[in-house]
């Protein structure tokens, strides 16, 4: 790199000057900054004067010192969000990934529920803690008491601050949620992606990372889950390598028909049921168990920025569970997508030349020609399908269809057109 520092200085002059250059794009995400000792040469400084400085550049959140691989810059945080795309009229929504509404379990007017009017409020709402440990006992998991936060994407955040440093790596799974990619980039964290097959996700060959964030059941965007020998040899690597913390995302949870297999023993890891799909997206709920440890740090998190989840919101939450398993909506929901999407693989396996695995869930992963020409194609015969570049890493172009506003009286011509889109266009993504 060009040097343009000022001679000499105090740390904190070093340190403003070397921020400043990240801050303006000078200094770029990956470029490796000089060894201590060269730079305190070159500014005619102590050594200690460099690495107080580096060390503030640290804490910043700027740069990631791995020592004797140097210190590098990190990328950027992220800054904004981009809303929701909206669909335009008259095509289908295939590609938001959105709950049948019809499904969801209705709050009725009648309900009341009381309000705490200060701020002691202390504790999760044990109805709702023990709903989640008795479902869990069905599945066959014994796990730490369950602990309530504002969605698994905050515990997850939660979880990686506790455990991760910035510039360190963490292992998920290719393709992927998009919205994790973007915690991982604002937590200055590198993904390292790992293959997804038949099985579920794959192990890794090489590298070493500090997490590791699985989806047993459902994973969006493939619906594969997570086989009893595939999370076996899982258990057996992160028993080998300690220092890994895996987190499981089971945003699925009672719409699965797959047993749950943790690939973890015990409470080595950290398990997450969302309430979101199966309850309602705006119930922002979800509720962790595993490594008492971690669980206490990430209590302590939650304290100091929302401090605790709305016990109304847990109340209507608990209330919801309650009837969806007393009037059978859980199963109503279970069945009707599983149909829609037997439905449809199986009219793509026999008009395709692909081989769709079954799975299950809201979302099919096709690979396509070009993600481009595809959902192109796909427009022009009324239905809006997510390119799958915002879920990918390594893997090859794809196309990501939801499956939550197609009735199965429209499965058929959605087979046809799908069929059509596959090799449409050239291989250009």
């Amino acid at each position: 790199m060009s040097l343009l520092y000022a001679k000499g200085g105090g740390a904190v002059q070093i340190a403003e000057q070397i921020g400043a250059r990240i801050k303006s794009g000078e200094l770029r995400p990956g470029e490796l900054l000089p060894p201590v000792r060269q730079l305190a040469a070159e500014l005619a400084v102590n050594p200690n004067t460099v690495a107080s400085a580096y060390a503030r550049l640290r804490d910043a959140g700027l740069v990631a010192t791995r020592g004797r691989a140097g210190t590098r810059v990190l990328e950027r945080p992220l800054t904004a969000v981009n809303p929701a795309p909206q669909v335009p009229p008259g095509l289908r929504d295939l590609a938001s990934g959105n709950l049948d509404a019809a499904l969801l379990p209705a709050l009725g007017v009648q309900d009341v529920f009381p309000q705490q009017s200060g701020y002691d409020i202390s504790g999760d709402l044990p109805a709702l803690c023990t709903l989640t440990a008795d479902w869990l006992q069905a599945q066959g998991v014994a796990l730490s008491e369950p602990a309530v936060f504002s969605g698994a994407l905050s515990a997850i955040e939660k979880a990686l601050r506790s455990h991760a440093q910035p510039g360190e790596a963490v292992w998920v799974e290719d393709p992927c949620w998009p919205p994790l990619l973007t915690l991982l980039r604002h937590l200055r964290l590198r993904p390292l992606p790992l293959a997804m097959d038949r099985q579920g996700c794959r192990l890794p060959e090489n590298q070493a990372a500090c997490a590791v964030i699985l989806t047993p059941r459902a994973q969006n965007p493939t619906g594969i889950s997570l086989s009893a020998g595939r999370a076996q040899e899982w258990r057996a690597f992160l028993a080998r390598h300690s220092g890994c913390l895996a987190i499981v995302d089971d945003f699925w949870g009672p719409l699965s028909q797959q047993p749950l297999h943790l690939p973890f023993d015990g409470d080595r890891g950290l398990y997450l049921l969302s309430l979101s799909k199966f309850l309602s997206p705006d119930l922002r709920i979800a509720l962790a168990c595993g490594n008492p440890q971690l669980l206490q740090a990430m209590r302590a998190d939650r304290y100091i920025s929302e401090r605790w989840v709305s016990h109304i919101l847990q109340q209507i939450a608990a209330r919801l569970w309650e009837q969806a398993q007393r009037d059978g909506g859980l199963l109503r929901a279970r069945q009707a997508y599983q149909a829609r999407r037997e439905a449809l693989t199986q009219r793509l396996n026999v008009l395709s030349p692909l081989s769709v695995p079954v799975g299950e869930g809201l979302h099919l992963w096709l690979p396509v020609r070009s993600e481009t020409a595809a959902a192109q194609l796909m427009a022009q015969r009324g239905w809006l399908v997510q390119g799958g570049e915002p879920f990918r890493l390594k893997s090859g172009p794809a196309i990501r269809v939801s499956l939550a506003n197609v009735g199965l009286e429209r499965l058929a011509q959605l087979a046809q057109d799908l069929t059509d889109a596959l090799s449409a266009g050239v291989a250009v993504n």
